[in-house]
């Protein structure tokens, strides 16, 4: 990756009770939107990402031996700081710090903006609770032309470090909305959404359902499943068949195998013809 601006503040922050840090320390581990609507982002990658995703910038946390005599612009509203090696690192609070962090506007999406799209295809996560799982799963979102994800009360943040690691960056891109209430997603039936409940061994074969319109899929939570209250707002129930000896596939793992068999049996509607 190169380096950074060599513009940076001339004084370098060398505590770790400084208010910039220690707030930047409490969004990463507390990952929401905050009131001024902007997340905390760690590492190389995500950086990269929330550039090529058009992200706005506010800040940018630089440890002292990241800024390099290449410079490498970020528009003049962005605030840059040069920070001590220990302290960055703690405020990281990652096992290999990579010494740039940065404060950015988070995407704004609702409920109601996910479901204008032209043809929803949404994923719902049903108190998903591993970051990695929710990540991988935006990301098959992404891959498979989902247009948007619902998250109900008591999944993880998708703005999580981990969660947004593992989604590549489509967490920048793909529409997210985090539901208070997971009774708004009545919403969808409104909107004569099919909402399907990913079950193992339960329900219609994904590859005997029709997923080539708009349509809504469950993934519920990794241990205890789907809720009896968000099963009783579905409209039927799938599952993944699986020929071998296995009791259940990983969430991640059968999100991925739906999403693909809904893109499929998209690309082959369009090209038959069918809206």
């Amino acid at each position: 990756m190169p380096d950074f601006v060599a513009s940076a503040s001339a004084e370098i922050i060398r505590s770790r009770q400084n208010a910039r840090l220690k707030d930047l320390r409490q969004r990463l581990l507390h990952p929401v939107i905050g009131v001024d609507g902007l997340i905390a982002i760690e590492g190389n990658h995500l950086i990269e990402e929330a550039e090529r995703s058009g992200l706005r910038f506010d800040t940018l946390f630089l440890r002292e031996d990241r800024v390099g005599k290449r410079e490498r612009r970020f528009p003049g509203h962005v605030k840059v700081f040069t920070v001590a090696a220990d302290a960055l690192d703690h405020a990281c609070a990652t096992d290999s710090p990579q010494g740039v962090a940065a404060l950015v506007e988070a995407p704004n999406w609702t409920l109601e903006s996910l479901l204008a799209a032209e043809q929803p295809r949404l994923v719902i996560l049903a108190g998903l609770q591993d970051p990695g799982n929710v990540g991988t799963i935006v990301r098959s979102a992404e891959a498979f032309a989902a247009t948007g994800v619902l998250m109900t009360p008591g999944s993880v943040s998708p703005w999580n470090q981990k969660a947004l690691r593992a989604s590549a960056g489509s967490s920048f891109r793909l529409p997210i909305a985090s539901l208070g209430d997971a009774l708004l997603l009545r919403r969808l039936t409104e909107k004569q959404i099919p909402v399907y409940a990913c079950i193992a061994e339960a329900g219609t074969s994904i590859f005997e359902a029709d997923l080539h319109g708009p349509t809504a899929v469950v993934i519920g939570n990794e241990g205890a499943g789907i809720s009896d209250d968000i099963l009783s707002l579905c409209d039927g129930k799938l599952h993944v068949p699986c020929p071998g000896q296995v009791e259940s596939l990983n969430a991640a793992i059968a999100a991925s195998i739906v999403l693909y068999e809904a893109s499929r049996q998209r690309c082959i509607a369009s090209l038959r013809g069918k809206p």
